[in-house]
């Protein structure tokens, strides 16, 4: 299956490498190191999603951000920045920026992040897709449904969006913050109930499928194990 193409322009060689290698388990990852590169990878090349630092050389984030936009009115750009101020967020969200993290940011909520803006142009076969197999049944996502030869289950629509996000992202912990806000867009007490009844029938339908888990890591999140 073809990988989505992801521009990352990062100069910070450690945080860069931490970042890339998460994301090259998921997408096709470009690296560039300063701006200029940035912009010429970009010209020579069709991305999905643009990466960008801000404090970068030869040609910071922000200008970056204002080329790329010139080329490209529609590819998503995220900012990933150790500048906090409103000013700083504000500058990049008036660029065309689609969204701005403050470093030292969540490799999983970078990820759900991604994949929203994929999904919204219409362009990530995985998050875009609705049958899945799950051991010896399969899943339709859209129609909320886990069936087999001998049964069909029905699921609540938070039951299966949540079935969803697991399968998009198997053997991936998953923080219970970024699985909250994805589902619901918050982290509250009682939401947080939910996901535990919601994770509980889960593991009650899988139950008998071998090699197919949800690890609960204490304190943490959780984990869809598939062997």
């Amino acid at each position: 299956m073809t990988k989505y193409k992801i521009l990352y322009a990062e100069d910070d060689e450690t945080l860069a490498f931490l970042t890339k290698d998460n994301l090259e388990q998921h997408y096709d990852v470009t690296h560039c190191a300063d701006g200029d590169a940035a912009l010429s990878a970009f010209k020579s090349d069709q991305f999905d999603v643009c990466i960008l630092d801000i404090m970068m050389p030869k040609m910071d984030g922000f200008d970056l951000a204002e080329k790329i936009r010139k080329i490209n009115s529609d590819v998503p750009i995220i900012f990933l920045s150790a500048k906090t101020l409103k000013e700083d967020r504000i500058k990049g969200l008036r660029l065309g920026a689609d969204d701005y993290l403050v470093k030292p940011f969540s490799i999983e909520e970078l990820l759900l992040k991604i994949e929203v803006f994929l999904k919204r142009s219409h362009k990530n076969t995985i998050t875009d897709k609705s049958i899945y197999t799950v051991g010896t049944y399969q899943f339709d996502s859209k129609n909320y449904l886990v069936f087999n030869d001998v049964e069909k289950i029905s699921l609540t629509q938070r039951e299966s969006d949540l079935l969803k996000l697991f399968l998009d992202n198997k053997n991936v912990v998953l923080k219970r913050e970024a699985i909250l806000k994805s589902l619901w867009g918050d982290d509250d007490y009682f939401m947080g109930r939910s996901l535990d009844v919601f994770i509980s029938r889960l593991r009650k339908i899988l139950a008998n499928e071998k090699g197919i888990a949800i690890e609960n890591l204490h304190g943490i999140g959780f984990k869809f194990s598939v062997s």
